[in-house]
């Protein structure tokens, strides 16, 4: 039986997406079912976890009916990172996923930030990793921590849907907060201020490690074959790095999703504010990563709540981006000196701010959609040098490559605005699924379709188009840059002051 095809499926923040992958990285099939996401309160960020077990299922059950199922060697999955969900002693959620983006527990990651933690996660004090809103759980919500049998990430839960088993990679569970990143393994400490144990957490594997077989139930509902291999992933970011090929140091990858996720691969730990570690795809190594909180997300906040294009109503068959893009590109660097300060969500790294606000600088009566769509494109590459120029300092490792991916990428007008800014070639990857080629290549190492994981990242990846920095431009954007540098500094005295004013202390 000639079984050279792997599923690589991505849970993430939006939505669930399978795709059937080959050996040369190509996707021969693919479908995606997307679920919401509630906000009950401001600043809360919440799932039903059973979403996405139906979203994969759906997505997997569609991706592989067009193809001969008998082919497939193994399944492997990655998703959206920090975000959990606690389950009772019938694997049942006992309330909603708490996400990434919630930033609910300010509290808890002002008494419980301290530089013992970053040092023994990697992760600088912030609103992101579970740990906090576990924490926070304690605080206010005890009856669930009491009740809890598991502490579940994203890939353990669907893991425990395919096979029954509660097990996960480390890849997957660090992003939490709660693995030691030097032994890769729980940290009893910080569990135990959480009032947690071991047990109430899933198994440990490393990433490309076989950690189950799907049931017979669940392989015949979802057109699988019986006995199929699930192969340990990794968290969103670190599988788009391993999809991207950029296994060497120097390599930066560069995401362009809901938030900005760049990093770049390290064979040994260390740790400071100007970036947060994770286990890379490769076991016993790590991604040493940056992140905006704020992508795509921000773009997709002024279309929905400003921007008033109906490309429908006009007869257009264009996306709201491409024409507000289209617009965008007749204007100068610089959108006539309008600046975005891109902190929507917040600032990470390097401030890990939780304060900090979003900021659009410099109006006047001449600025439109238009000026305010290029601005929040450069203010994100602007911040992404910034970060880029922080992490390359504090490795000593200069960035000799930056790949693109993600929705971001296929902008022309944003990839060029990036290679400006940042003052190095951009490489645009050829599979804009690359978060999901990623876990692939964990499946198909794991099946012997290529002899190991480098080779299969080597083998897999590729890229499509280089945008290169426009002569003309980079000064422009040079003088802009130390401009921008001045941005936060100036504010940042003023966004807990807002914060304070609304709490009503």
């Amino acid at each position: 039986m000639n079984t050279d095809l792997v599923i690589g499926v991505d849970s993430s923040t939006t939505g669930a997406k399978a795709v059937v992958w080959n050996a040369q990285g190509e996707a021969i099939s693919q479908a995606r079912s997307n679920y919401p996401l509630s906000t009950p309160h401001p600043g809360w960020g919440e799932q039903n976890a059973e979403d996405w077990w139906e979203a994969t299922a759906n997505s997997v059950r569609r991706a592989v009916q067009t193809v001969d199922s008998s082919r497939i060697a193994a399944i492997a999955i990655t998703h959206q990172r920090e975000t959990f969900v606690c389950v009772d002693k019938e694997d049942n959620p006992l309330r909603p996923a708490m996400l990434w983006l919630d930033s609910r527990a300010v509290e808890e990651v002002e008494k419980y930030g301290t530089t013992e933690v970053h040092r023994i996660t990697g992760k600088p004090a912030n609103l992101t990793p579970a740990w906090y809103k576990l924490l926070w759980l304690a605080e206010h919500e005890p009856e669930i921590i009491a009740r809890t049998a598991k502490v579940a990430d994203v890939q353990a839960f669907l893991v425990n849907r395919l096979t029954g088993d509660w097990v996960t990679s480390y890849g997957s569970a660090d992003p939490m907060g709660v693995i030691d990143m030097e032994t890769l393994d729980y940290s009893d400490e910080l569990l135990k201020i959480a009032g947690l144990r071991r047990d109430q957490f899933s198994r440990l594997a490393a990433p490309g490690e076989k950690i189950g077989t799907i049931s017979d139930a669940i392989a015949e509902d979802l057109g699988l074959p019986k006995g199929l291999p699930v192969v340990a992933g990794l968290g969103d970011g670190q599988a788009a790095q391993l999809g991207t090929g950029g296994i060497n140091p120097g390599n930066y990858y560069l995401n362009l999703g809901s938030g900005i996720v760049s990093g770049t691969y390290s064979t040994e730990y260390s740790f400071d504010k100007a970036y947060r570690v994770l286990a890379a795809g490769v076991p016993g190594s790590y991604t040493f990563e940056t992140f905006i909180g704020g992508g795509t997300f921000n773009l997709q906040w002024f279309i929905e709540k400003f921007a008033g294009v109906d490309t429908k109503a006009l007869g257009l068959e264009l996306s709201p981006e491409q024409v507000l893009e289209t617009a965008a590109a007749q204007l100068p660097p610089g959108a006539e000196g309008l600046l975005a300060l891109p902190y929507w969500t917040g600032a990470l790294t390097p401030y890990w701010d939780h304060h900090a606000r979003g900021a659009l600088i410099g109006f006047t009566g001449r600025h439109g959609k238009s000026h305010v769509y290029r601005a929040m494109l450069e203010g994100i590459a602007f911040e992404q040098r910034f970060l880029t120029e922080g992490a390359e300092r504090a490795t000593g490792t200069p960035a000799t490559e930056v790949i693109v991916l993600g929705g971001g990428s296929r902008s022309k007008v944003w990839c060029q605005i990036i290679a400006d800014v940042m003052q190095r070639p951009v490489k645009v990857v050829k599979e804009s699924e690359s978060t999901c080629l990623g876990v692939g290549m964990l499946a198909a190492a794991y099946a012997g379709i290529h002899s190991s994981i480098p080779e299969a990242a080597a083998k897999m990846s590729g890229v499509s188009a280089t945008f290169t920095p426009d002569p003309a431009r980079v000064p422009v954007y040079d003088e802009l840059y130390k401009v921008y540098r001045t941005i936060y500094p100036a504010l940042r005295g003023i966004f807990p002051a807002i914060s304070e004013a609304l709490s009503g202390k």
